[in-house]
């Protein structure tokens, strides 16, 4: 009884657990193997207490990772030529107790026994294959840039309405931006 009298002494308990949670780009490159250029990069995940609440509730996320090539130009702002759109579905499953990770591009799979493991696989993307290089002017100088964000649209209805207003849902990462080597 005792122990339920100091947890209504203390009702700014939950404030102080609350995370905002964020995204953050680690490192990223890309490298030429025969003529693909292939990403390799190391993101953070973590999700605000909002956001792993719902998924602990039963509530999948998606993740999406946007990686776009641009043309650096002198005088003038610089010209998108290619993106790269990666998608993760993210769901906790309750009778197993085990969350997972589906590559929604691909449709693959994997269980983790821990969100920290499965935030951790989502964040380390080796040789992901991202453009040709036949299809870029060796004349022209680009730029990289990736970021990752909470797929806030994926949501249902009420939940994305509620999204739109609550920082805690707007999840992303700033823009990671670097020249490509020309090899």
């Amino acid at each position: 009884m005792a122990a339920f009298a100091v947890w209504l002494a203390t009702p700014s308990v939950r404030a102080q657990d609350d995370d905002p949670g964020y995204f953050e780009v680690r490192s990223a490159t890309v490298e030429l193997r025969g003529d693909v250029y292939f990403l390799n990069a190391w993101i953070e995940f973590r999700l605000s207490t909002d956001a792993r609440q719902a998924l602990e509730s039963g509530l999948p996320l998606t993740i999406r990772i946007e990686v776009q090539l641009l043309n650096r130009r002198r005088f003038w702002m610089d010209n998108e030529e290619a993106e790269l759109r990666q998608q993760y579905r993210l769901q906790y499953h309750a009778l197993t107790e085990r969350f997972i990770v589906e590559n929604v591009n691909s449709g693959d799979e994997t269980s983790f026994a821990t969100l920290f493991s499965a935030l951790n696989y989502l964040g380390r993307l080796d040789g992901l294959p991202f453009i040709d290089s036949t299809l870029l002017d060796p004349e022209r100088r680009y730029d990289i840039r990736i970021r990752a964000v909470l797929d806030t649209e994926q949501l249902p209805g009420p939940l994305r309405l509620l999204a739109f207003w609550r920082r805690d849902w707007s999840l992303g990462s700033d823009w990671y931006r670097w020249p490509l080597a020309n090899e």
